[in-house]
This record gives structure tokens, sequence and C-alpha cells, in this order.
């Protein structure tokens, strides 16, 4: 087994095994960025060497992650075989194969993540220079066990009949439904902020201004899913994915059937859970937040990130 290989099998164990131990913690320590950056709080200076841009930031942190991923892709390191044989490369795959299929699909939201919905937001609170870097941390290992596993072996053999199968179509239907949700979303988030931006311009002190840092504006978002709960963008983003692992990998299974407690479970499924357990925690927090800062004004009604339920 070569290295590329080896790191594979460890890296995909523990990147199943940390996300239900930093889910708790979650709860309790606010990620500084967003609506919890130091920028937008009171009490905190507005400016720090440690505080960096928050959309060029957010650009860098996610190109890592597709950047991997074609990288791996291409490198297929688990067709570790004595000789290169073309016709099992990645590169040679025509163009109606599932994986690529599901290669672009991975690479589309990422174009989405990392370069248009960035450019297209009017601001970005500042981040604190810890949150890109463990992002970047997270999008290499998440984009080498995705492009790794997707050119693998074991993918093609699994996807070799996909485009028959309704499970497959089902799972790009509601990853296509998920990612189209997550943009809508996420647009109003922007149109609030590009309302703030023009009445800040239009306003006669707009000058002054200028010359300081300025918090974050945040207002209360109407439409769509957000009647129901405050983190539509999040519920959207994980049906994406389910959409994804359930067209892209089989459910996880035991490796023996005599030994139940030793599960297989595929990069997708992984990525899945860890996006979950360490979003669902911001969410809640995010919406606690909401109430606070809006009170009577915030629907009684809506949830955090489920529908009628959380």
């Amino acid at each position: 087994m070569n290295a590329a290989a080896q790191w594979y099998d460890v890296l995909r164990k523990w990147f199943l095994l940390l996300p239900p131990f930093l889910s708790p913690l979650s709860y309790f320590i606010d990620a500084p960025f967003g609506r919890f950056s130091p920028a937008n709080s009171p009490d905190l200076p507005t400016s720090s060497i440690l505080l960096v841009d928050g959309i060029k930031s957010w650009i860098v942190m996610e190109l890592v992650s597709p950047i991997t991923f074609i990288t791996f892709f291409l490198f297929s390191p688990l067709n570790y075989l004595p000789n290169f044989h073309p016709h099992l490369s990645p590169l040679s795959l025509p163009s109606s194969q599932p994986p690529l299929f599901l290669a672009l699909f991975f690479l589309t939201h990422y174009l989405n993540r990392a370069i248009i919905s960035p450019l297209r937001t009017p601001s970005r609170s500042k981040a604190h220079i810890m949150v890109p870097l463990s992002a970047v941390g997270f999008n290499l290992i998440n984009g080498f066990l995705m492009g790794t596993y997707l050119s693998s072996p074991e993918a093609r053999f699994y996807l070799r009949d996909a485009f028959g199968s309704v499970r497959f179509w089902s799972g790009v239907g509601l990853g296509i439904v998920g990612f189209v949700g997550n943009v809508v979303h996420d647009e109003i988030l922007f149109d609030i902020r590009r309302k703030a931006a023009a009445a800040a311009s239009a306003s006669p002190s707009a000058t002054s201004e200028k010359t300081s840092p300025q918090k974050e504006h945040y207002a209360i978002p109407h439409g769509y899913l957000y009647k129901y709960i405050s983190y539509p963008n999040y519920l959207c983003e994980w049906l994406e994915w389910l959409g994804f692992a359930l067209a892209a990998a089989p459910l996880p299974y035991p490796l023996n059937p005599s030994s139940p407690p030793t599960i297989v479970i595929a990069p997708p499924w992984i990525f899945l859970l860890g996006e979950v357990l360490l979003m669902a925690p911001r969410a809640l927090k995010g919406h606690r937040w909401y109430k606070e800062k809006f009170g009577e004004r915030y629907p009684r009604e809506r949830r955090a990130v489920v529908p009628f339920l959380i």
C-alpha cells in the first residue's frame, strides 16, 4: 500500500471520530466569525493583527477543498498498481461515468462556495485568524478523502451501473434541491446587507463613518424556509450532502457480519456527519442570538434549523 493510501485509511478514521467530540464544545465556544466575530462585539477592539478580511480569508480557505479534491481525484492514490494502466485512470473515464459526474457536482458546489458566493456578498465580518486556519485543515482532509474515494476502484465498482439506479438519481435530485436552496437563502441574507449598505451610503454621516471600522448589519430575514427556521441555508447544505452521499456511496455497512462494531463508512457519509455535528451547535446558538437581539420582533414560531422540531 502506498503512503497516500495509508493516509486515506488513517484520516478517514479520525475524520469520523473527531466531530462527535468537537460538537459538544461548539455549544460553549463561539467560532469567532460572522455574527460572533470579535469585530461585531461592542466590548472588543474592531482592529487586530489576528482579525483578517472576511471575504478574502473565506475565498482562500474554501479554495483549498476543490484544489485538493482535483489533485487526488486525478492522482487516484488507491489505484496502487505495480504498473500504470491508463484505462484505470480517472483521466480516461468518459464524460458519462458516474464518478466524474459526481466530481463535477462537488466542484460546482465549491465554485459557488469559494468564488461566486463571497464575491457576491456586499460585506462579511472580519474573522479571527484561527477560523481560516482551522478551515484550511478541514478542507485539506475532506478534499483529499473525497477525491481519493471517487477515483478509487471501490467507488467505480459501486457506481458502475449508477446511471440506471433510482437511488443515484434520487440522491442527485436531492443534492440539487439542497444546492439551489442554499443559494436562494444566502441571497436573502446578501440582499439585507445590500440594502443596509445602500442606506449607509445615502446617510449624511456616511463620509465620516467610512473613516472608522463598521459593525456588520443584521436584520430579520424573511422568505421561503426563513418562515420556519433561522438557518435554512444550513439545512439546505445538509440536504445537498445527504443527496450526494446517497448517490456516491453505499450506506455504512458491517465489514464483517460476525463483527457488527466494525463499520465501513465512505467519505461522503463521514463528511455529512461532520457537517451536521459541527454546524448544528452554531445554528442553535445563532437562533438564540437572533431572539436576544430582536426580542419580541423575532417570529416565535421559528425554529433553529429543522422546521417544527429544532
